[in-house]
């Protein structure tokens, strides 16, 4: 939620960075009204938005998925699943956050229906009559002017000379249908009250409003206009003192804008802008390490498919006990762990012994002879006693040494999955550490731990020493 909330903000500063630099002081009034409106929704769907061919497009070195590290090193050892346990007595950040946006939506809702409410009222205790499709809402003791969607509100104190100029210009409102405009926003202010660039968003939309209606009332007697808005900052006795400050100042902005001269057409390239922009945020939100970087492994996720299509076969209710639960998936685990080992064995040997340069190669546990093992370890009764002495000690090393202490300072809850891929190289280093996690700090943990891990014995196969590949998962089980 946190990620998606910061590129919704990300992406909205830059559109309205674009929009203020380039296009806000143009005359091409509906061209900025439709920018607005198409920039606040795409700002809101574009991290939902995941383009596979932007993905595919960058660089191998700079994009690396779990899944094509194991596929690009099919020798890859699984060892057995490190669970840590970890504890985190802090309120819980995830439930505060979505507490707090939940409870500043309804307020905002409340606002709204309140502010709702008051227009209604207007409408229903005041004198009105109807021209057409529109209603014209007499209100008493008062000289403001507004329009809300077909309902067109005129104070009795509006001098003669003036009205028609106001009626002309609220019914631009009407007619161009603004309110709709002005709703949305209102909505996406529910949603996001948190988020100042959503008011500025409004701010721009109804400062454009009053642009298009001026544009649209003053063609028939511009002399008339001038003075009708000159009037309403210099004569206070007919200025509602709500925010006047404000009032001010856009009527200065909207005086400054009917004296523009039109944009010329080739300014409308400008325009252009938006599509390297969008293009730029999709290429982000498609690559962005929630979109590339899978929870769990392709192959783990078949097994657990395979292991709830069996259960009604295990039990007449459909359901195992965990214990049953858990056998089964070791059983599928180690059973595709024997089938990629075997698929590979022939080929690493041929490879080996047609080798007339031996270089440092790659074996699998099914095929070195020797494998790598702690300092120990080396003296088991046989090969797999030595095989099975290493990963106890790593998984326990592991265990031990990870700083469970993330589990507060990160507010984690219930289960997260970290996975590494590594090598133990000729000379029983342990290098080419991969990390994926949810959290970098995670990661980086992990590696740290990994980089601890004292020199091992290599692994031999036909007396040469060899790389040997491994895949570690890692549960963190953080209780609260």
């Amino acid at each position: 939620m946190i990620h998606y909330i910061i590129q919704v903000i990300a992406f909205q500063l830059f559109f309205l960075i674009i929009y203020d630099v380039f296009l806000r002081k143009e005359t091409f009034f509906n061209w900025n009204r439709a920018y607005l409106l198409v920039t606040a929704v795409l700002s809101v769907l574009l991290p939902f938005i995941k383009v596979a061919g932007f993905k595919n497009a960058i660089s191998k070195d700079f994009i690396i998925t779990l899944p094509e590290l194991l596929s690009q090193t099919p020798n890859t050892i699984f060892l057995e699943e490190v669970v840590i346990n970890g504890s985190n007595t802090s309120h819980s950040f995830l439930w505060y956050t979505t507490t707090v946006l939940i409870v500043g939506s309804t307020l905002a809702i409340l606002f709204f229906l309140f502010r709702l409410f008051q227009i209604v009222k207007l409408a229903y205790q005041n004198s009105k009559h109807k021209e057409g499709y529109i209603y014209f809402v007499n209100m008493l003791k008062t000289s403001v002017a507004f329009s809300f969607f077909n309902y067109v509100f005129l104070g009795e104190k509006i001098k003669e000379t003036e009205r028609e100029q106001i009626i002309k210009h609220e019914l631009v409102h009407v007619n161009q249908k603004h309110s709709w405009d002005l709703l949305f926003f209102e909505l996406l202010r529910i949603v996001f009250w948190f988020n100042p660039l959503v008011y500025m968003y409004q701010n721009r939309m109804a400062e454009l409003h009053e642009f298009i209606a001026d544009s649209k009332a003053v063609k028939l007697n511009k002399k008339q206009y001038y003075e009708s808005l000159l009037v309403q900052i210099f004569d206070t006795n007919q200025v509602s003192f709500i925010n006047p400050f404000f009032k001010q100042s856009l009527i200065k902005k909207r005086i400054i804008m009917l004296q523009k001269s039109k944009s010329k057409q080739v300014q409308l390239i400008k325009y252009a802008l938006l599509i390297p922009l969008v293009s730029g945020m999709l290429l982000y939100s498609s690559c962005s390490e929630e979109a590339v970087v899978p929870d769990v492994v392709e192959q783990e996720l078949t097994l657990i498919e395979q292991i709830d299509a069996l259960k009604v076969s295990f039990d007449a209710k459909g359901e195992l006990s965990d214990a049953e639960s858990e056998a089964l998936h070791a059983m599928f685990i180690k059973a595709s762990q024997n089938n990629t080992n075997e698929k590979y064995e022939t080929q690493i040997v041929t490879e080996e012994l047609g080798n007339e340069h031996p270089e440092i190669l790659e074996a699998p546990f099914s095929v070195v002879d020797q494998a790598p093992v702690f300092p120990g370890c080396e003296n088991g009764v046989s090969n797999e006693a030595n095989k099975q002495c290493m990963s106890k000690k790593l998984n326990a090393f592991v265990a031990e040494n990870f700083n469970t202490e993330l589990a507060n300072s990160l507010n984690l809850t219930g289960i997260v999955q970290i996975r590494v891929f590594f090598k133990i190289n000729e000379l029983g280093k342990i290098v080419d550490i991969q990390v994926r996690a949810k959290y970098p700090e995670l990661e980086a943990e992990a590696q740290r731990v990994l980089n601890m891990i004292p020199d091992l014995i290599p692994g031999e196969h036909k007396g040469v020493k060899v790389k040997v590949p491994y895949f570690l998962p890692i549960k963190f089980q953080v209780n609260e």
